[in-house]
């Protein structure tokens, strides 16, 4: 847009992306004609001991059941705990997609309990990310971002975390569903372009999710259409730094004040979004959503 290459940085180098937009009057009334056109998460030897038996002195260990809540580990970072504080557990051999299954039972089951779903809640975890499955036995086991999760047996206090690594297959799991305690991955740009083998190139947040645009959106005057219910499900992309974004030119990243008063990202006066049902780092899940959600282009349209 013309108006748009009127912008400046303030101190180029340096300032959060919260100046005055050249995206046209903030209206509440329907866009001005002529707009840009609307498209719809230490082991031990696995050969020896692949489930942590031991000396076979472990016990049974139950499952507190209530909400799940999320401990910061000094060695592993954050991983779930039941409802009492003992540290929760997945296993390598289990598999979270395209269902989940468990590897785990007889002997193994006895050393690593399934935490029952019956009576666990997400809690401290993100909702999203809890669900459950029919085990071979047809009790309902807990899942974290798909994947089976567990008690150990030799952890005999909260917070203990003893299950570590075991077999090399069994870790603490984060609330994401990963490993807890793997070296973090290299950190993103606040903003970036990531190559989708469906969809091209698309824009992702400093977090790896995909951003989205909504065609009832309008850019002139610059407006969003998704309030109330709508914001349950997809939430306004924050602000960033301008210096610290990847492939894209700062002066087309302007904030939007929302009607509660927060302030959004858009690209090119179009606001920006990631959804809820996006688990994982490069999901897709939004993309074409009721005819009206869609990822973004380095052009800053929706694709299609």
């Amino acid at each position: 847009m013309r108006n748009l290459r009127k912008l400046t940085l303030a101190g180029a180098a340096t300032a959060l992306l919260l100046g005055a937009t050249a995206c046209g009057t903030q209206a509440n009334g329907t866009a001005a004609k002529g707009a840009d056109a609307q498209v719809p998460a230490a082991a031990q030897s696995a050969a020896a001991d692949p489930y942590g038996y031991g000396d076979g002195g472990a016990s049974p260990a139950g499952t507190a059941s209530g909400p799940l809540g999320v401990r910061t580990d000094a060695t592993l970072g954050q991983v779930v705990t039941d409802s009492a504080g003992f540290t929760l557990y997945r296993f390598d051999k289990d598999t979270a997609k395209p269902a989940s299954t468990s590897a785990c039972a007889g002997d193994c089951a006895k050393t690593w309990p399934p935490v029952p779903a019956t009576g666990t809640t997400a809690g401290a975890v993100p909702a999203t990310a809890v669900a459950s499955f029919k085990r071979a036995d047809g009790a309902e086991q807990l899942t974290v971002a798909g994947w089976p999760v567990y008690r150990f047996a030799k952890d005999t206090a909260p917070g203990q975390t003893n299950g570590q690594g075991v077999g090399g297959t069994w870790f603490a799991v984060t609330p994401e569903g990963k490993k807890a305690g793997q070296a973090p991955a290299a950190a993103l740009p606040s903003l970036s372009f990531v190559e989708n083998k469906t969809l091209g190139k698309i824009l992702r947040d400093g977090q790896g999710r995909t951003l989205y645009r909504f065609t009832k959106d309008t850019a002139w005057p610059m407006k969003s259409a998704c309030e109330g219910a709508c914001l349950d499900t997809w939430k306004p992309a924050q602000l960033v730094d301008g210096t610290k974004v990847e492939g894209i030119e700062p002066k087309r990243l302007v904030p939007y004040t929302r009607t509660d008063g927060s302030k959004q990202l858009t690209i090119d006066c179009w606001p920006l979004y990631w959804f809820t049902g996006d688990q994982n780092p490069g999901d897709t899940k939004g993309q074409g959503v009721g005819g009206t959600w869609f990822a973004v282009n380095p052009e800053g349209k929706p694709v299609r």
